[in-house]
């Protein structure tokens, strides 16, 4: 059985909202750091974030815009491809995670997804010691810069094999993440997993990659 909270989180920018799952004896805890105009309410983060919550883990699906932010983006586009903003606020909900007494003592894991899974692997490099895993579906990890050499957490990317430019980003980063690091090609696939079976094989994976590396806690 699961339970889902929705909380808030107080940043320097203003508060964000979440939405925390936690099943019954919750081994670890993913954060979601969502990608391009999208937020917690994402179809496919919750579909995966169901899935995760079904092996044990715990979720985090957070908004990483203010609700003003959020409503400007829509407008404008200009929080989007902030990678340095979104990070900071992934790394903010870490801290408030690492502080819950309902998730203090859990391992954390990051998953992202476009923009987002830079963000993810900014706030992994900047907190070597919390995130013990990140995924990063249909990712753009380029955008994470030189940052991407700090990382030391272990790094599943998912990519699908029709989304040719995504694919041959992550493949060029994959060079500068550590040896952990893996690269998963869903066949068939493009970039939202929306044909049949995708999104069911990336949440496999990244079960799969949470529950090696984060499912006996910190």
């Amino acid at each position: 059985m699961s339970v889902e909270e929705t909380v808030q989180i107080e940043t320097g920018g203003g508060e964000l909202e979440g939405d925390l799952g936690l099943p019954e004896g919750a081994k670890g805890v993913v954060l979601f750091a969502h990608g391009s105009g999208s937020g917690r309410h994402s179809p496919r983060n919750r579909f995966v974030a169901g899935r995760l919550r079904e092996e044990g883990l715990a979720t985090f699906l957070v908004d990483l815009l203010t609700a003003g932010e959020a409503a400007e983006d829509l407008e404008t586009g200009r929080f989007r491809f902030d990678v340095e903003l979104l990070a900071e606020r992934v790394v903010a909900a870490t801290r408030w995670l690492l502080k819950d007494p309902r998730t203090r003592g859990l391992g954390i894991g990051y998953f992202g997804a476009s923009t987002g899974a830079a963000a993810a692997l900014v706030a992994a490099a900047r907190l070597p010691d919390a995130v013990g895993a990140v995924v990063s579906r249909g990712g753009r990890p380029d955008l994470a810069g030189d940052e991407l050499e700090r990382v030391r957490s272990p790094v599943l990317l998912i990519v699908g094999g029709r989304d040719v430019a995504v694919l041959e980003f992550n493949r060029e980063a994959m060079r500068r993440l550590p040896p952990q690091t893996r690269l998963e090609v869903v066949p068939g696939a493009t970039h939202l997993f929306e044909e049949p079976g995708a999104l069911e094989e990336v949440a496999r994976l990244a079960a799969g990659w949470f529950a090696r590396y984060i499912g006996g806690g910190r």
